[in-house]
């Protein structure tokens, strides 16, 4: 009787069956053709490749997310770099600028000090060590973000740069200031504990100032609004932050970060706030007179290094915020023996890289020392700091990077009428002529 079961037409059928459903994945229900790679099991079921892959990832992830969280419970000291290490670092990327440059070395340096102390005595200190925020005000093109990317490349923490010209209060059209805490924690590859000792450098600090001191029928939601909005950010709140970043709903999943330890350093150029430094010492903007009463200063003399923090405050930061950054620098506008410094002497500096760029197609390039003195007048005259040497370079060079790859030449010499010809031809001669 088994015997003719098994040969039965019934039994054919039924092995039919279960061959035609082995060609089907049990977790994703598609059929797997025949040349296709496939897992079986002794029960019968079948994983096609592509389910496979999902869930080695699925598995991967699942075990950084463990060995994260178990670094989390023990995290090592970090590595200290001592304020003079942090400064001849910096030195090698930023020309000039020492006193931002100290100020901001001490800051980076103590600041990290105290979270491994607080993580050597967890039971708690004989002293509870605040952190101290940043603010940093000076020109534009005077090494600002640069000095926040040089610091990012030495540490080994998070860092990230956040733009305050974007951020609204919450419930208006823009960014909530809980997007900063987004792109530190993309930035530290979601791992909670690293996110929570990183660094948010937030440029363009100055653009949130009130818009008028008098009241106004409407809401300063960009000014004021986003001011009120950092004041728990900065000094230390749980916040809840969507991880991908974007606004906040009531189904999205969140991510409590604390921002007790992580860094604030922010920047502007507050342009304008030499009127009220002025105003303040009770002197003159320009041309100075020395009288009983006024503080005399010469006119080599940057305003900025008498910045206080009563100056922020004329400019239309609220008391509440300037006391959340009481590390208060300036940067000095960079004179002509900077920029050519900064032309020739930095690791990044432009000319090694047009070098580089030539000698990546195999030609030599030298320049005569008279161009360099040429591009740094041309950024001085137009007022355009260190950035604008990039583009005066550009506007100089655009036919020679057209010309010289295809040209067999292997060596060429960049001298000063070439400069004044190819530049004369670009829209900086008709910024001159307007």
């Amino acid at each position: 009787m088994e015997k003719e079961k098994k040969n039965s037409p019934e039994a054919g059928a039924s092995s039919a069956s279960k061959s035609k459903k082995g060609n089907i994945c049990s977790f994703c229900g598609r059929k797997i053709e025949r040349y296709e790679p496939a897992i079986k099991g002794m029960d019968g079921s079948i994983i096609c490749m592509n389910c496979s892959e999902l869930a080695y990832r699925y598995y991967q992830e699942l075990q950084e997310g463990m060995s994260g969280s178990r670094k989390a419970e023990g995290q090592a000291p970090l590595e200290l770099k001592k304020p003079e290490e942090i400064k001849a670092f910096l030195d090698q990327y930023v020309i000039g600028q020492e006193a931002a440059k100290k100020i901001l070395s001490v800051a980076v340096y103590n600041h990290y000090k105290r979270l491994n102390y607080m993580a050597s005595h967890p039971d708690g200190q004989d002293t509870e060590i605040e952190k101290s925020n940043i603010i940093l005000v000076g020109p534009t093109g005077t090494g600002k973000t640069l000095l926040a990317r040089s610091i990012a490349r030495l540490l080994k923490v998070p860092f990230c740069i956040a733009d305050a010209t974007v951020l609204t209060e919450a419930g208006y059209v823009g960014e909530d200031v809980e997007t900063i805490l987004s792109r530190l924690l993309q930035a530290a590859d979601y791992d909670l504990k690293q996110t929570e000792r990183g660094i948010v450098f937030i440029d363009e600090i100055d653009k949130i100032a009130r818009k008028s001191s008098n009241p106004s029928i409407t809401r300063d939601v960009s000014g004021e609004g986003v001011q009120q909005a950092l004041l728990k950010l900065l000094e230390g709140t749980e916040s809840l932050v969507p991880p991908k970043g974007g606004r906040k709903h009531p189904n999205a999943d969140m991510v409590k970060i604390n921002t007790r330890n992580i860094l604030f350093i922010g920047s502007g150029s507050f342009d304008g706030i030499e009127r009220h430094i002025a105003s303040r010492l009770r002197m003159k903007e320009v041309g100075y007179r020395k009288s009983e009463d006024r503080m005399e200063v010469s006119d080599s003399e940057s305003l900025l290094r008498y910045v206080a923090p009563q100056d922020l405050r004329a400019y239309g930061l609220i008391p509440e915020l300037i006391g959340r950054f009481p590390v208060l620098t300036h940067l000095d506008e960079l004179d002509k023996a900077s920029l050519l410094n900064i032309l020739t002497e930095p690791k990044n500096a432009l000319v090694r890289q047009y070098k580089q760029l030539f000698a990546m197609d195999g030609v030599e390039l030298e320049f005569d020392p008279a161009v360099y003195e040429f591009v740094v007048d041309k950024a001085i005259e137009f007022k355009l700091g260190a950035r604008g040497l990039r583009s005066i370079m550009e506007a100089m060079m655009t036919d020679l990077m057209y010309d010289l790859p295809s040209s067999g030449l292997t060596r060429f010499r960049l001298d000063l009428d070439y400069a004044k010809q190819h530049l004369g031809r670009g829209v900086f001669d008709k910024l001159q002529n307007g």
